[in-house]
C-alpha cells in the first residue's frame, strides 16, 4: 500500500486541483457528482447538513457555526476549501483533521481506474468527505460550496439551510462578468422548501436570491432585515457584538469583514433554532469567542507575532481586499511592510488599486502553477504607484520584511489563499 505522501501526490496529478492548476480544473455540471453519489450510495442522506455558498466569508461562517454547534453537544462535520498547509484541512469532524490512514484508505480503494469516467479532484475529495462523515455517525455536516453554487458538486444534497455570505467579482470567467449573474450561478444552492439566509445583498443581486427563493418555495432572510445585534465594536483584536440573540458576545475573528459574517451566522442561528436545533446561548458566545481552537481555522486577520505586528490574510478578491485595506490604513505603525503575491485569475488591477501606496512592498509568488511571478506582480504594482523588490518565493519575501522591520512596524502577508498557506506552513 502506497503511504500517505505518495497518495496525496497521486490525487494531484490524477485530478487535477483548481487550487494548483485553476480554470482547467474546474468541470461545470453535477453529471459527475450524481453518478459518484450513486456510486458511493448518497452518503450525505445518513446525516444533516448545512450549504455554505459566496464570494467571501464562507470559511469564517462555516468555521464558527461548526464552533457553536459542537459547543451544543453536536458530532460536527466540516468540508472546506482550499486547505492552507495540510490537505486533511478540508475534512474535519469537531475540530479534528481526518486521519492520514483514512485518506490513505479512501485514496487506496477508489483509485481513477474504479470509475468510468475521470472525476475531478474537488469531485473526488467532496465524495471523500461525505464517506467520512458518514462512516463517523456525524449529526450535521457544515458544507462549504467549492466554486459558484448551481453546478458545484457540494450541490447534490439537500441542507437543513442554505446560507450564502455575500456576492462580489471572482472567478468572473467561470461565473460571470457582472454581480447579477454571479448571484444567479450562487442562489443555485436555494433548494425547494429549504430556508436560505442571505448575508449581503442589495438591489438587482437581492432580487435575483428572492426571484429564486420565491421559484422553489423557500423561506428566505435577509442577515440585514433582521438586526441581530445592537453594536458591533473592535475590541482586543476582535469584536464585542452587543445586544445579539445570546446578549453580548466576543468573536475572535479580528478583520472588518467579520461584523458582516456575524450578522450572517447569527440570523443563521436563529433559522436553524427554528427548525429544531438545540443551540444555547453559551454555546454561541463560545464558539464566536473560540473558534480557532475549535475548529482549527486559520488566515483570517490572523496575528503571526506582536513585535512587529505581523498579520497574514487569505481575502483576495476586491470584496475581502476592500476590507483589508480599511483595516491596514486603521492601523497605527511606523512603516508598514506588505509580503504581496498574486494568482492568474483574479481581478489583479482592482485588487492593486486598493493597496495604500505608503508601505514598502516585497512581492513573491506562492508555489501552485496558478501564480504570477514576483516580477509580473511588481510590474502591475508599479501601475498602481506601489513600489518594492522582487523575492523568489514567500519564505525569502518574508524574511526580508522581518530583516527590514522595526518593532513599530507592521507586516502584512497576503493578495492570495496560496501566499498565505506558503507562510503558514513554513511557520508550522
Amino acid at each position: 500500500m502506497k503511504n500517505y505522501e505518495a497518495l496525496i501526490e497521486e490525487l494531484y496529478n490524477r485530478f487535477p486541483a483548481f487550487q494548483q492548476v485553476g480554470a482547467g480544473a474546474y468541470k461545470p455540471g453535477l453529471e459527475n457528482a450524481e453518478a459518484l453519489d450513486a456510486h458511493f450510495g448518497h452518503p450525505h442522506r445518513s446525516f444533516h447538513t448545512i450549504h455554505v455558498g459566496g464570494t467571501n466569508g464562507k470559511g469564517s461562517t462555516s468555521h464558527t457555526l461548526a464552533a457553536i454547534l459542537q459547543e451544543s453537544g453536536y458530532r460536527v462535520g466540516l468540508y472546506t476549501s482550499p486547505h492552507l498547509a495540510d490537505f486533511r484541512e478540508r475534512i474535519r469532524i469537531n475540530g479534528e483533521m481526518i486521519p492520514r490512514e483514512e485518506v490513505e484508505q479512501f485514496l487506496t480503494e477508489h483509485s481513477d481506474e474504479a470509475f468510468t469516467f475521470r472525476p475531478s479532484f474537488f469531485e473526488l475529495t467532496t465524495f471523500m468527505a461525505f464517506r467520512y462523515f458518514a462512516s463517523q455517525r456525524v449529526d450535521v455536516a457544515i458544507i462549504e460550496v467549492g466554486l459558484g453554487g448551481r453546478l458545484d458538486t457540494t450541490n447534490v444534497i439537500t441542507p437543513d439551510l442554505s446560507i450564502i455570505t455575500n456576492i462580489s467579482l471572482d472567478h468572473v470567467a467561470l461565473l460571470g462578468h457582472d454581480h447579477p449573474t454571479i448571484a444567479r450561478e450562487k442562489a443555485g444552492i436555494i433548494k425547494a422548501h429549504v430556508p436560505a439566509v442571505i448575508g449581503e445583498a442589495e438591489g438587482e443581486v437581492r432580487a435575483v436570491f428572492q426571484q429564486r427563493a420565491d421559484e422553489v418555495g423557500a423561506p428566505i432572510f435577509f442577515a440585514q432585515d433582521t438586526h441581530t445585534m445592537s453594536a458591533a465594536t473592535p475590541l482586543q483584536g476582535g469584536w464585542q457584538y452587543d445586544g445579539t440573540i445570546a446578549g453580548d458576545i466576543w468573536g475572535e475573528l479580528g478583520g472588518l469583514c467579520q461584523e458582516k459574517n456575524a450578522a450572517t451566522i447569527l440570523t443563521a442561528i436563529e433559522q436553524l433554532r427554528h427548525i429544531g436545533y438545540n443551540i444555547s446561548d453559551n454555546a454561541i458566545r463560545e464558539g464566536f469567542a473560540h473558534v480557532t481552537t475549535l475548529t482549527g481555522l486559520q488566515g483570517r486577520w490572523q496575528r503571526i507575532s506582536e513585535h512587529p505586528l505581523t498579520i497574514c490574510d487569505t481575502g483576495h478578491n476586491i470584496g475581502g481586499m476592500q476590507y483589508i485595506a480599511q483595516q491596514l490604513a486603521d492601523t497605527p505603525c511606523k512603516t508598514l511592510h506588505i509580503v504581496l503575491g498574486m494568482v492568474n485569475d483574479k481581478d489583479i488591477s482592482g485588487v492593486l488599486a486598493m493597496l495604500p501606496r505608503k508601505a514598502q512592498y516585497y512581492f513573491t509568488q506562492a508555489s501552485v502553477a496558478r501564480a504570477l511571478t514576483a516580477d509580473e506582480v511588481a510590474q502591475k504594482a508599479a501601475q498602481h504607484g506601489l513600489q518594492g523588490n522582487s523575492f523568489k518565493d514567500v519564505a525569502t519575501a518574508y524574511q526580508a520584511a522581518r530583516e527590514a522591520a522595526c518593532e513599530e512596524d507592521v507586516i502584512f502577508v497576503g493578495g492570495s489563499t496560496f501566499v498565505v498557506a506558503d507562510l503558514l506552513t513554513m511557520l508550522s
